[in-house]
């Protein structure tokens, strides 16, 4: 069987390429203009609509909602965020743990609102199983796990490897932790769904309009200008493309495959009852569910970053990388060394110089934004977008200042990534180290980190 190669995602396989909405017929007035039409953008509109009816909210979308990261992801809605360590560093450990606890929350808010609007995004609360292979990857996990108990997470379980096979019999286990703070969805059944509820809210939602240019009340693009006292950008790994923006967050590129419907047979040896979503403690790490229509959907790092910070139209990926993901796929379950790969595809996801993620409004300019999501974006997306409607309340004097505005990622600036090629040379350099590491650490014996992952993550920010 031949793999389809791009075509966006496999997730419009199931759903299709939705009709397109009109782009934007002109210079246009708005209370907020929202930049973005994936689930930063989307999210932000529906809970400012719901809070503030007779705003006027427009949102700009280059091409179609769901293009772009939203679309293409892993399906993992989990309680992941990016820079967490970082913030209790700089903010203290309670202020991290508010942090945290917000995110457990609103796995459990995006599911209530997807009962809510009618949305069927195949969602299925099963949890987040990380496993390790190896002992260098065991004490990681066991790290990990002391660390998330650490921060809050009191549900949090630390498995043995026969534990761990009782949930997905991954082939060399030798441990795994499991959160419940973790669903799996179908991202584009979600996103669709959403500009579909934001919509019927009276939310004007323009497509095929690339916004160009962003300044104080102001969102420039080819068809005319949106005029609105508060601008808020919502492109995450698309950001590099606007004027002024190419070195605020590096697009990371992130690549996965969809297999064929697996047999019942194969499913007996694999397990994988409870529809928990899937990682791993490499360096260079994967992410995987299991699919409504019983395929695995895998995914992990391919080439990392394309110079110039340029991203990709329609998703396609180099064969190397998806022979690289089949692998992985065959290493953690052999019994699917005979099944095809029915889809390939590529996107792109906002990292920020220090892979800390943020969300802003600058009371001077009302220009806000939010992402540097660091690939867990499903649900931060949805945190994101309460806090912004939480600030576009406290700037406007409808609200005063809430659990949400006080957490520690608020107001968060970082330096920018270095100039080309610097910029190609590291991030290539530091997946090269990486994959190094992972290949030293899965034939080792040793406990520890390999050096060449400790210096990476020093490096990059990530450590």
């Amino acid at each position: 069987m031949t793999t389809v190669n791009g075509g966006i995602s496999f997730w419009y396989a199931s759903t299709g390429i939705p009709a397109p909405r009109e782009p934007l017929p002109g210079d246009a007035a708005a209370d907020v203009c929202i930049v973005g039409g994936g689930f930063t953008g989307l999210w932000t509109a529906y809970y400012l609509k719901k809070s503030v009816p007779f705003l006027r909210i427009t949102v700009l979308e280059q091409k179609f909602c769901g293009y772009g990261a939203s679309g293409r992801n892993g399906g993992w809605l989990y309680n992941g965020i990016a820079g967490r360590d970082a913030y209790a560093k700089r903010h203290g450990l309670d202020a991290a743990v508010r942090l945290q606890q917000a995110m457990n929350e609103t796995v459990d808010e995006v599911v209530r609102v997807t009962d809510e609007e009618g949305i069927d995004a195949d969602v299925h609360k099963g949890g987040v199983l990380e496993v390790a292979y190896s002992p260098a990857q065991l004490a990681r996990l066991k790290a990990f796990h002391e660390a998330e108990v650490a921060f809050g997470e009191k549900e949090r379980v630390l498995l043995g490897a026969a534990e761990a096979a009782e949930r997905i019999r991954v082939a060399g286990t030798v441990g795994a932790t499991w959160t419940p703070h973790g669903a799996r969805i179908h991202p584009v059944k979600l996103v669709q769904g959403l500009a579909r509820a934001v919509e019927a809210l009276g939310v004007v939602v323009h497509e095929s309009t690339p916004v160009t240019e962003i300044r104080p009340k102001h969102a420039v693009t080819p068809y005319g200008t949106v005029r609105a006292p508060y601008v808020l950008r919502c492109t995450e790994g698309f950001t590099a493309a606007l004027r002024g923006q190419r070195r605020v967050w590096l697009p990371m590129n992130s690549s996965m495959i969809a297999t064929e419907p697996l047999p019942q047979a194969v499913w007996e040896t694999i397990g994988w009852e409870g529809l928990e979503t899937l990682g791993d403690m490499a360096h260079a790490y994967m992410y995987a569910q299991r699919t409504a229509d019983g395929r695995i959907a895998l995914g992990g790092r391919g080439v990392p970053y394309r110079f110039g910070s340029r991203t990709d139209n329609d998703g396609r990926t180099q064969q190397w990388t998806v022979e690289a993901l089949r692998e992985i796929l065959v290493r953690f379950f052999p019994a699917t060394a005979g099944v095809a790969i029915d889809h390939a595809w590529s996107g792109v996801l906002g990292v920020p110089r220090d892979w800390c993620a943020t969300v802003t409004l600058d009371r001077s300019t009302g220009l806000g934004w939010a992402g540097g999501y660091v690939g867990s974006g499903v649900a931060t997306a949805n945190l994101a977008a309460r806090t912004l409607r939480d600030l576009v309340r406290l700037d406007s004097g409808q609200d005063g200042p809430t659990e949400l505005t006080e957490l520690p990622w608020v107001g968060h600036r970082v330096r920018r990534w270095e100039p080309e090629p610097l910029r190609w040379l590291g991030v290539h350099g530091l997946y090269a180290a990486y994959r190094a590491a992972d290949r030293r650490e899965s034939t080792g014996r040793s406990a520890q980190t390999a050096t060449l992952a400790r210096l990476a993550d020093r490096v990059s920010g990530r450590g």
